[in-house]
């Protein structure tokens, strides 16, 4: 899970004719729409949840406990096919249930990189992947013979984490999840915050190093992810220290003992902040969650985060920022909680 990088500049009005029921192209195929219920299932029905991410896809059936009966992964293929093999993991862990477990599955919610279009069942857009107006439509349903939703991954993963994780109970949240790339979600007064086009935040694309940055795969200059996605903490330590190094984690775990480490997380962590500064001050959140594989930094990263965003704040208050509760699972736990609840409310 992490915000994709299109090979060229998606403009607005590009968007729009893609998201536009109106405007007719490669997107708008012939077959029947998918409409989101909005009517809970009762805690004695099962759901099918599937995570899709550029290297591998997650699946598993669930109750309403969140116990997993059935799981799964494999990996992504490029391309169209990767929808078939969506459906053929689907068959797989429906496959390992009792009769009586594949009676009670109820609802699928299948979760998807990139741009989606979740009215109109049409995967818009995804570079890692590499698919764009794929008409998804009744492929699922009949093939698993149940209603199948589908929806973006990091907005699943972000409501879950709002509603049901670390920010159950307040009404004003940014979650933000921190990978290859980042992106996240914002909430405001109990309401998640979407754009007419679908997305939610796309917050690693907020320039913050305009004179001396890196130029972005997006095509802006010092975006907050050329600094402080996982990848580019590891790149930067390796640029400064000549010693490569598999991973941010491997960063993070010399930060003690060594002050190069110390110095790319600190310019990583104050990148952030300054990303996450205009929002806070148009929004106000309560918290701010992070998410995704960064995270496992823990108080290495949270606490030195909220302390440089408490420094910069004059008139808001500084929000708390914690770690997520669901971790690398949010978009597969998301999933399911999304079929399960048939909304995103």
């Amino acid at each position: 899970m992490g915000t994709e990088q299109p090979p060229t500049t998606v403009h607005r009005d590009d968007l729009a004719a893609r998201m536009d029921p109106a405007v007719p192209d490669a997107a708008a195929a012939p077959g029947p729409v998918a409409q989101q219920p909005v009517t809970a299932l009762t805690d004695d029905l099962l759901v099918l949840g599937l995570d899709v991410g550029g290297t591998t896809m997650k699946g598993e059936v669930t109750d309403a406990a969140g116990t997993v009966l059935a799981a799964g992964v494999v990996a992504t293929p490029q391309g169209e096919a990767a929808f078939e093999t969506m459906g053929a993991l689907g068959d797989q862990l429906l496959a390992e249930l009792t009769d009586d477990q594949r009676d009670r599955v109820a609802r699928a919610a299948v979760v998807l990189p990139g741009i989606v279009d979740p009215v109109r069942s049409i995967a818009v857009f995804s570079s890692n992947v590499g698919w764009r107006d794929v008409h998804i439509g009744d492929r699922f349903a009949p093939r698993w013979g149940m209603p199948v939703l589908i929806e973006h991954d990091v907005a699943v993963a972000g409501w879950a984490e709002w509603r049901f994780g670390a920010g159950r109970g307040h009404d004003d949240v940014c979650v933000v999840i921190l990978g290859t790339g980042i992106s996240g979600t914002l909430s405001v007064g109990g309401r998640l915050m979407r754009s007419a086009y679908g997305q939610t935040g796309e917050y690693g694309h907020i320039p913050v190093r305009h004179a001396d940055g890196l130029r972005c795969p997006c095509g802006n200059i010092g975006c907050v992810e050329t600094v402080a996605s996982g990848a580019s903490i590891a790149r930067a330590y390796a640029k400064r220290t000549g010693h490569e190094t598999a991973s941010a984690a491997d960063v993070f775990a010399i930060l003690d003992t060594d002050s190069d480490a110390k110095a790319v997380v600190d310019e990583a962590i104050s990148a952030l902040a300054d990303g996450l500064l205009g929002l806070i001050h148009a929004a106000c959140p309560e918290l701010i969650i992070l998410g995704g594989g960064l995270a496992g930094a823990g108080s290495a990263l949270t606490e030195p985060l909220h302390h440089t965003i408490a420094e910069r704040l004059r008139v808001v208050p500084a929000p708390r920022v914690v770690l997520g509760e669901f971790g690398a699972r949010a978009g597969l736990i998301g999933a399911a909680l999304f079929a399960r609840q048939g909304a995103l409310i």
